[in-house]
């Protein structure tokens, strides 16, 4: 087998590399509705397919980080207390963040799977692998919370959400940071808190 032969056959069996500046991730935007002391996820079985996730582990996830509890059937979710379209789309971000983005190339082209017990992200792009570190929202009464709206704090942006904005962790809290680029060691004000949810702006 010459030379150039040898070159074609090797990038065939490459796996296939996103456009410059493609968007890889397209999900829809949440659908909710208010049922009394419930809100109504209308699409979680769309958004799941869109992420290439099971719908149940959306809708636990998506129920941790509002800190309640809630029902899944037929393609519809559940949640105990009022939540708005952006809490939706944030616990929507932190998902992607946690479980679907390549830690090492970005992409979302990745598999969920579980490896003696621990969830863990594969992803076929770049072949990059890591596991999944699940985030404890217990808390109790007297504990102070890490995160309180009106002040700031130094954090490190660890991911990227699903619209482009920074991504952090501090305590139970997901903290998203327009304008921050993971990697980045920044300076952050708290404008707002919901559950475990936190959204900043740069200081």
């Amino acid at each position: 087998m010459n030379y150039d032969a040898a070159l074609d056959r090797a990038l065939d069996e490459l796996p296939d590399q996103p456009r410059e500046g493609g968007d890889r991730l397209s999900v829809p935007d949440p659908v909710g509705q208010t049922d009394g002391a419930f809100t109504r996820l209308t699409n979680l079985d769309d958004i799941a397919s869109a992420l290439s996730r099971e719908s149940k582990h959306v809708h636990r996830t998506i129920q941790r980080e509002f800190g309640t509890n809630g029902q899944f059937d037929g393609g519809e979710a559940r949640y105990n207390g009022s939540f708005s379209i952006s809490d939706f789309e944030a616990a929507i971000d932190a998902y992607v963040a946690e479980y679907v983005t390549c830690s090492e190339c970005g992409l979302p082209d990745t598999k969920l799977t579980t490896e003696d017990g621990v969830d863990m992200l594969r992803c076929e792009a770049c072949g990059a692998f890591r596991p999944v570190t699940k985030r404890s929202t217990k808390n109790t009464q007297t504990d102070r919370p890490t995160v309180e709206e009106g002040k700031t704090y130094e954090v490190e942006i660890t991911g990227t959400g699903r619209e482009g904005d920074g991504v952090a962790e501090k305590g139970k809290y997901t903290i998203f940071v327009p304008g921050a680029q993971e990697g980045d060691v920044v300076t952050i004000y708290i404008e707002n808190i919901s559950g475990t949810l936190a959204f900043a702006r740069l200081a």
